[in-house]
């Protein structure tokens, strides 16, 4: 039988326990769990040095959240297939992730059985949506140029929040799924100059991630 070298990620030590029970019942090939992270930067340093299959991860995760590990594993050009396994249901946050490069999209409340149906597609090289999650307005795209792009703003929320317009520009290429280094080549600025901007728009809305920051922006008519 095919072994899969497999990394679980997610915040919550006892759901990690959970996974490792269930994932020796996945039928259709031997799972074997290579490395665990509860935090968005140990996973990066773990993706780095430990080769992998598979990951299975949370997007709300403490310091780098889960769309930022996609950027890094886009960035460091890993080959794995990518299981996001979350809360998350909203069809942007689901849309951002899939931007990132996630390979497949699996609420946690849906049971075991969702969760083998995205191992088998992504491990096939299928995009898999599990049930309960919904993108059928389509991806947003990124193609048409920054300048030319209109941005429709609640005034009355940027205004309360004291968002200036170099964030609100910055806020709507995060939502595009958008790394540091893009941001920063797209407007002409640095790396380090885009990563206060995001942190500080972060800071302004009270979140502390980009799964929450991308939510937070669609949800209040930013982008």
């Amino acid at each position: 039988m095919q072994t899969i070298k497999t990394i679980i990620a997610d915040d919550h030590k006892i759901f990690l326990e959970g996974l490792k029970t269930v994932l020796p019942r996945y039928r259709n090939a031997s799972i074997e769990i290579v490395g665990e992270a509860t935090n968005g930067e140990d996973l990066i340093r773990l993706l780095k040095k430990q080769a992998a299959h598979l990951l299975i991860f949370d997007l709300n995760m403490p310091g780098k959240d889960g769309l930022e590990v996609l950027e890094y594993i886009q960035a460091l050009g890993l080959s794995l297939s990518t299981l996001a396994l979350t809360m998350y249901d909203s069809p942007k946050v689901v849309r951002a992730a899939f931007h990132a490069g996630v390979d497949g999209y699996v609420l946690k409340d849906k049971g075991i059985e969702g969760l083998f149906a995205g191992i088998s597609a992504v491990l096939e090289g299928n995009p898999y949506m599990g049930s309960g999650v919904n993108i059928s307005d389509g991806l947003p795209g990124a193609s048409q140029p920054l300048r030319q792009r209109r941005y429709q703003f609640s005034d009355r929320f940027v205004k309360k929040h004291s968002l200036t317009k170099r964030e609100l520009e910055i806020l709507h290429l995060i939502t595009q799924a958008m790394s540091n280094k893009e941001i920063a080549r797209e407007l002409f600025i640095s790396d380090q100059t885009v990563s206060v901007h995001r942190k500080n728009i972060m800071r302004k809305l009270g979140v502390s991630n980009t799964a929450g920051l991308v939510k937070i922006a669609y949800d209040n008519s930013l982008v």
